[in-house]
C-alpha cells in the first residue's frame, strides 16, 4: 500500500491494532519525523532505569488518542521510531558496571575505568550522529528518546553541520553545565557545556531549573552572551505574583532566534509527572504550561529542526513515566511539523 492508501484506511479514532509507535501504520520512509531510541544511561548518578523508557514509551504510545487540537491531522505525517542497536543497551551496561567499580574502589578522577566509560560515550555519540546524518539527508525531522540526557550530543553535531545557526531551549530542573562529573565529560551533567561547544549553537535558554552547583552557575553567569537561565523559584515567585505565563513565555522566547532545538529532560517538569526520573527535583513546570511554552514557539513563526525527549525512568509501558513519556512525544512531534516551513 501506498501512505495515501495507508491514511485512507487508517482509522485515527479506532482501536490501535498496530504495533508502530502511536500505532500509526507507517514504516520510516513514509514519515517525516524519525526518531532514533538511545537505550543509554552510562551515567547516571541515582535511579537507572532510563534506558529502558525508549521501549516503554513505545509501549505506552498505543494509548494515545491521535486528536491533536493544534494539529488535528498531524499523525498523517508519520511518526517513526527506529529499532533499537541492542550493543549501545550492552555498552551502557559495561559503563555502569566500570562506574560501579570505580565508586567501590574509590579510585580517583581519571582513572583507567573513567577513560573507558568516556571512550563508550564518544561511541555512542558518534553513532547517534551517523544515525542522525542518515535521516537529515533523507529531508526527515530527527530526534533522540533517551536514555540519559548525554544523548542527544550527537544530534546536535549533526544538525551543526546543516544549520549555521541555532538556537536550544532546555527545560530541565538541572543546568547540565558541568565541565565533568565523577570524572566523565560526557555525563548526563555535562551535555549542555559540551553542545556550547558547537559554535552554531547560538544561545541556550533554561527553563525551570531549581538544582545546579556553584561551578555551574559561575559558568553560566561567565558565559552571559549564549546561556539565559529561568530559574523555576523565579518563575514561580513571578506566578504567584500575579504575571502571566503568556507572558513569561513571550519574555522566554525572546531569547530564541528563528531556528530552535528543544532539548526536554522530564525532570524539568513537575515531579508528580515523572515520579521514576533518575534525579527528581522538587518544583516544576505543570504539563500545561509545558504545551503553553512549546506551543507558542510556534505560534512566534519559530522553526522547531529537531528535539529530544530524555531522562524518563521506566521500568514497563504501563508505568506513569511512559503514559507522560508517550503523551509529551507525540505533541513534540506534532509541534515540530506544525512549524515546518
Amino acid at each position: 500500500m501506498t501512505k495515501k492508501e495507508k491514511i485512507a484506511a487508517f482509522d485515527p479514532s479506532g482501536e490501535c491494532a498496530n504495533h508502530g509507535l502511536f500505532g500509526l501504520p507507517f514504516n520510516a520512509d513514509e514519515s517525516e519525523v524519525i526518531l532514533i531510541p538511545v537505550p543509554w544511561e552510562a551515567s547516571v548518578s541515582f535511579r537507572t532505569g532510563t534506558s529502558k523508557a525508549p521501549e516503554a514509551i513505545r509501549q505506552a504510545s498505543r494509548q494515545v488518542d491521535l486528536y491533536d487540537p493544534f494539529l488535528p491531522d498531524g499523525w498523517k505525517n508519520g511518526y517513526f521510531l527506529l529499532a533499537e542497536e541492542g550493543e549501545l543497551a550492552e555498552k551502557s551496561a559495561a559503563a555502569q558496571m566500570q562506574i560501579e567499580s570505580k565508586r567501590i574502589a574509590e579510585t580517583e578522577q581519571g582513572s583507567d575505568s573513567t577513560d573507558k566509560v568516556d571512550f563508550l560515550c564518544a561511541d555512542m555519540i558518534e553513532q547517534v550522529r551517523q544515525t542522525s546524518r542518515n535521516w537529515l539527508d533523507r529531508s526527515k525531522i530527527v530526534a533522540v528518546l533517551g536514555g540519559d540526557h548525554s544523548t542527544p550530543l550527537g544530534l546536535l553535531q549533526a544538525l551543526s553541520e546543516d544549520h549555521t545557526s541555532f538556537g536550544l531551549l532546555q527545560i530541565d530542573a538541572h543546568m547540565d553545565l558541568r565541565e565533568d562529573f565523577e570524572g566523565l565529560r560526557y555525563s548526563h551533567a555535562s551535555i549542555m557545556r559540551n553542545a556550547l561547544k558547537i559554535q552554531q549553537i547560538q544561545k541556550i535558554v533554561q527553563v525551570g531549573v531549581r538544582d545546579y552547583c556553584q561551578d555551574e552557575w559561575t559558568y553560566a553567569q561567565s558565559h552571559a552572551e549564549r546561556v539565559q537561565c529561568f530559574f523555576d523559584r523565579q518563575l514561580q515567585r513571578e506566578k504567584l505574583e500575579g504575571r502571566k505565563w503568556s507572558s513569561i513565555c513571550e519574555e522566554v522566547i525572546g531569547f530564541l532566534p528563528g531556528k530552535v532545538y528543544i532539548s526536554l529532560d522530564i525532570d524539568g517538569l513537575d515531579a508528580s509527572l515523572c515520579p521514576s526520573t533518575g534525579t527528581p527535583v522538587p518544583g516544576g513546570l505543570q504539563w500545561e504550561e509545558t504545551l503553553v511554552l512549546l506551543e507558542e514557539i510556534v505560534r512566534s513563526g519559530r522553526q522547531i529542526i529537531g528535539f529530544d525527549l530524555c531522562e524518563v525512568g521506566a521500568s514497563s509501558g504501563d508505568s506513569w513515566d511512559a503514559v507522560v513519556g508517550a503523551q509529551l512525544l507525540y505533541r513534540l512531534c506534532n509541534l515540530s511539523m506544525a512549524s515546518r516551513p
